[in-house]
């Protein structure tokens, strides 16, 4: 079964955009934009993984140095593909941040070369089970689909206070007036953008409404480039900077775990890929792009990176701005690579202030969320078994969010699956479309011949 997206005669003409190679001009400033909505996730799971092992200051910037390698390698794969590996979509890979936890606790215990090398032998799984794992694809009705998307959007939005309000409770301006104003502000400019800009500014919203943010933040004192001066012209990223690694059973259990809810995060990207861009998604394309995934992740554990996934925030870019081509994506991952030799450009992007970053990400989220409603919106919604469906799902995925301590008491295996909402409700959806809506063998002619479409 192939997931096939309802289309209109005019987003079949889009089809051809995928593979369009814009102008330079454009080509650079598009995903220039792209790497900037993403690069404050690259940045912070090293950076809290870091802290959480007890790292010093450059040995955390050496962890976010080769994240960013990673994740611009893994970008280029993906978009670009070589054989049977990469989607060939615009989609962008970085670390996730489902990985956090067992990270810092598998590195206490064994040591940062137990988690690299449980991160190489995920990710080799990852390779070798994703032709399998993608025959799944045929339990992901809309109804699933929709859901799961849904549920990665909203349960991200909650992150972006902190980029807003600041992430120490103790500063003087933590939740200040100026810093909402200053996140309000750059949602406002990038609606007003999409209202009344001509289309060719309107695909450049979300990169004006940085830059604008960011020169508004300066006055205000809201924006720290001190590090900028700190930092090397040159760093080459090497392998095994933290020792050889090492392989303990104790460490490879919840690095798998972890790779299997990225799995299920990267079907969900990769099927809403596909539903705004036009493209049919089958089994075929979820092998290539968890291919992908398995390859970048054995990469990140060779080059002390840790496990990467689709980011979701540049998921909305794409919806947003309809700049569809997999170009655009591939030239920001050459550019994280490039930023990864030349340390000064990651410390230049890395200190834009948070309220603007917070005032993007409520729209990428938000974006992510909504196109996952209009997937979900191909099911019969009027039908009390889908409503059922979404509704406990969408509570499963929720919950961690609001309560991230609730499930603090159970084993850490089971942790790494249930505090991550997008990993619970993800599996609440596909069980509970199994049980409720359970096909009938008469054969089918459209998206709503079963109960879960």
């Amino acid at each position: 079964m192939r997931f096939r997206p309802r289309t209109t005669r005019a987003e079949a003409k889009t089809r051809d955009a995928v593979d369009a190679v814009p102008r330079f001009r454009q080509l650079l400033p598009l995903g220039i934009q792209h790497l900037l909505v993403a690069y404050s996730g690259m940045v912070t799971v090293p950076l809290l993984i870091g802290l959480g092992v007890g790292l010093s200051t450059a040995q955390i910037a050496t962890l976010i140095t080769a994240n960013v390698l990673v994740s611009g390698i893994a970008t280029l794969l993906q978009t670009l593909g070589i054989g049977n590996v990469g989607v060939r979509l615009p989609i962008v890979m970085g670390s996730t941040f489902t990985g956090i936890t067992p990270a810092i606790i598998v590195g206490k215990e064994a040591g940062l070369p137990a988690v690299f090398g449980a991160t190489i032998v995920a990710g080799l799984l990852t390779w070798l089970v994703a032709p399998w794992f993608s025959k799944l694809i045929r339990f992901f009705p809309p109804i699933v689909t929709g859901t799961i998307i849904a549920i990665i959007g909203f349960s991200l939005l909650p992150s972006t206070a902190t980029l807003i309000a600041g992430s120490n409770p103790g500063a003087a301006d933590h939740g200040s007036a100026g810093r909402l104003i200053l996140g309000l502000g750059t949602i406002v400019l990038t609606v007003c953008l999409e209202r009344f800009a001509p289309p060719a500014v309107r695909r450049f919203a979300i990169l004006i409404a940085l830059a604008v943010g960011t020169l508004v933040a300066i006055p205000l004192g809201m924006a720290d480039f001190s590090s900028v001066g700190q930092a090397d012209w040159v760093g080459v990223v090497r392998p095994f900077e933290f020792g050889m690694p090492t392989f303990a059973l104790s460490a490879l259990l919840p690095m798998i775990i972890v790779q299997l809810v990225n799995m299920v995060e990267s079907t969900g990207d990769t099927l809403a890929i596909g539903q705004i861009v036009g493209r049919d998604v089958g089994p075929r394309e979820i092998s290539r792009a968890l291919r992908a995934d398995g390859i970048g992740t054995a990469f990140a554990g060779v080059f002390g990176s840790f496990t990467v996934v689709t980011f979701g925030e540049n998921v909305g870019l794409v919806s947003i701005t309809k700049v569809m081509s997999r170009f655009v994506v591939a030239t920001a991952g050459a550019v994280l690579v490039l930023m990864s030799l030349v340390p000064k450009l990651g410390a230049a992007v890395s200190s834009l202030p948070g309220p603007v970053l917070g005032g993007v990400g409520v729209v990428m989220f938000g974006t992510v969320g909504a196109v996952g409603l209009r997937i979900m919106s191909q099911a019969d919604l009027s039908n009390g078994r889908n409503i059922l469906v979404v509704a406990i799902s969408f509570g499963f995925g929720l919950l961690p969010v609001g309560a991230p301590e609730f499930y603090q008491h159970l084993p850490v295996v089971v942790q790494t699956v249930l505090t991550s909402g997008i990993a619970a409700g993800g599996i609440a959806a596909f069980l509970l479309n199994l049980v409720l809506n359970r096909r009938e063998r008469a054969p089918r002619t459209g998206p709503e011949a079963a109960p879960g479409y």
